[in-house]
């Protein structure tokens, strides 16, 4: 099993510019879980940059280190490997939609598993496909301050706003087992709750984790899902902008990066098949404080992965 350099021999600002130095896929030719980036941010409707998210959570992926005491496991102790970036239309999103998605196929030949460095949360539709033609519909844990369940903007069905409406059309989620979690800000109109509660939704609110605590939430959480296959998808603008500034469509009043941390390991035990980090736009970020972020969710998500491999 290939592993990331030792950060006491090689310093970690040193070394392959991988996420958290790992080893290229093509050079283990196949792994458990691997770390795929997608540079795409054709479909925000605020501000972009998302495209050079995956580039900047690698680098903000250095200071990690090889044992998650919280979890008590080793997340490289099954191989973990970089597959790289797809190459994504940036002028056609149709199009970057099907080869993100025979992407993301291609990629699960060689592992087991995946975690996507996003881009804007428009790549999460093909990432489902993708998942969902392996397990079947899948239970989605959304972890954002926006719904994502619009049916267009500006007359386009595949947005950053609309990944899972047309992921509900399209019969790749078990509705009766998903729930965002991080919801708040200001809406359209009182319809836009009404309507994703009719698709099938829970809702945990960033009120309700601050007034409940996290360990209801996750308590919540858990039941919704039950035994499903679990896809995990975070923007990381569930974060309040003072935990993660660099992100498209910022909300105040969000959760904190210790809150996010606790509620994804309280995940533990559930049947995890796939996840996403996205909306990560560093040309807005501060002392790299969204790619730190980004990159140690990323982190709980292989923690995770490898603590249901044992």
């Amino acid at each position: 099993m290939t592993q990331p350099p030792d950060g006491r021999v090689v310093p970690r600002f040193a070394g392959p510019d991988t996420f958290a130095r790992l080893p290229r896929l093509g050079d283990v030719g196949s792994a458990a879980v691997a770390v795929l980036g997608i540079p795409f941010d054709s479909g925000v409707s605020y501000r972009p940059g998302a495209r050079f998210g995956p580039g900047a959570v690698r680098a903000g992926s250095k200071l990690l280190r090889p044992y998650n005491p919280a979890l008590d496991v080793q997340p490289w102790s099954q191989q973990v490997a970089d597959a790289g970036d797809l190459a994504v239309n940036p002028f056609d999103i149709g199009d970057a939609i099907t080869q993100i998605e025979a992407g993301a196929r291609s990629t699960l030949d060689a592992a087991g598993r995946l975690i996507a460095l996003g881009g804007d949360h428009t790549v999460a539709l093909p990432l489902l496909r993708a998942t969902a033609a392996r397990h079947g519909p899948v239970a989605l844990i959304h972890f954002d301050a926006h719904l994502d369940t619009w049916d267009t903007y500006f007359g386009a069905p595949y947005t950053h706003g609309t990944p899972f409406r047309r992921a509900v059309e399209e019969g790749l989620l078990a509705l009766g087992s998903s729930a965002h979690v991080g919801v708040r800000g200001p809406l359209y109109s009182s319809a836009d709750l009404a309507e994703d509660a009719g698709l099938g939704f829970a809702t945990v609110s960033t009120a309700e984790v601050a007034r409940r605590g996290v360990d209801e939430a996750v308590d919540r959480i858990r039941e919704r899902v039950g035994a499903r296959p679990v896809y995990l998808s975070v923007d990381i603008d569930v974060l309040d902008p003072a935990h993660a500034p660099g992100t498209g469509t910022p909300e105040p009043g969000g959760l904190t990066t210790r809150e996010l941390q606790f509620i994804l390991r309280g995940l533990d035990g559930l049947q995890l098949v796939g996840a996403d980090v996205v909306e990560v736009s560093p040309p807005y970020d501060h002392a790299e404080l969204t790619t730190l972020a980004a990159a140690n969710v990323a982190y709980e998500m292989l923690s995770l992965f490898a603590r249901g491999a044992r």
